[in-house]
């Protein structure tokens, strides 16, 4: 795993946007298209602006996300599909972009994404880690073994916590209990993976990935094991390594 710290957030997103977009180029270059994930929530705000300055040919590129609320209407402020086109894909002429649909059905959803994604294997993912070092919604004790691309989640305590206090919803109770999350082992199946971790807040989670035995209790340390992950933190996130 390669590890950059950076003085601020703004200097993280353009480093993880600079690298990512190489490997982006590198796909076009190599095979005519790239297919990536990408990630959402306060930590990818700086990397995403980044991205959309890079020069990159977006008609090439087919995307995906990690995860959607079960239930949330589109037209949610804390829906991700909403994050995600009004700060991306609105901005730029995708391919394709395959949002994950939480108003459908969790199982059938589950397998249409996952015949999609098994057409598109993934060349980059841009990812974070939760303040419970989750990866997508796959809070702890995290599920190792599945081998199904999509699944039905339960959203731990933590979880919701962090989601109320990045100011996505009006109340903790509002914060839905379950979601659509892409799986630990397809993340795992990206060429390259991208890993923006900003603020102190996700200090001790970015300790416990990167020193703590590699196990379901601390999602992100499965990070250890991809043979190109490249982690970028800024000063405060990095605070107790």
């Amino acid at each position: 795993m390669e590890t950059s710290i950076s003085e601020n957030k703004q200097a993280l997103g353009a480093a993880a946007a600079a690298r990512g977009a190489e490997f982006i180029n590198r796909a076009i270059e190599e095979k005519g298209a790239a297919n990536i994930i990408l990630a959402t929530g306060a930590s990818q705000f700086e990397m995403l602006e980044a991205l959309l300055k890079i020069p990159v040919d977006w008609t090439k590129v087919t995307a995906f996300h990690l995860d959607e609320y079960i239930g949330l209407r589109a037209t949610h402020p804390a829906s991700f599909r909403k994050y995600l086109k009004e700060r991306f894909a609105d901005k730029v002429q995708l391919k394709a972009f395959h949002y994950v649909d939480g108003e459908a059905e969790p199982e059938a959803e589950c397998r249409r994404l996952e015949q999609l994604i098994q057409a598109h294997p993934i060349d980059v993912a841009f990812i974070g880690i939760g303040e419970n070092a989750h990866l997508a919604f796959n809070d702890p004790p995290a599920d190792f073994e599945t081998d199904a691309a999509y699944i039905p989640v339960t959203l731990d305590e933590a979880c919701r916590r962090q989601q109320f206090g990045e100011g996505w919803f009006s109340s903790l109770e509002t914060v839905p209990r379950r979601a659509i999350s892409m799986s630990i082992r397809q993340i795992m199946q990206s060429k390259t993976i991208i890993c923006s971790v900003p603020d102190a807040r996700k200090a001790d989670a970015v300790k416990n990935a990167l020193r703590a035995e590699i196990s379901p209790e601390v999602p992100a340390s499965i990070l250890r094991e991809h043979p190109d992950t490249w982690l970028y933190l800024d000063r405060e996130s990095a605070g107790k390594l």
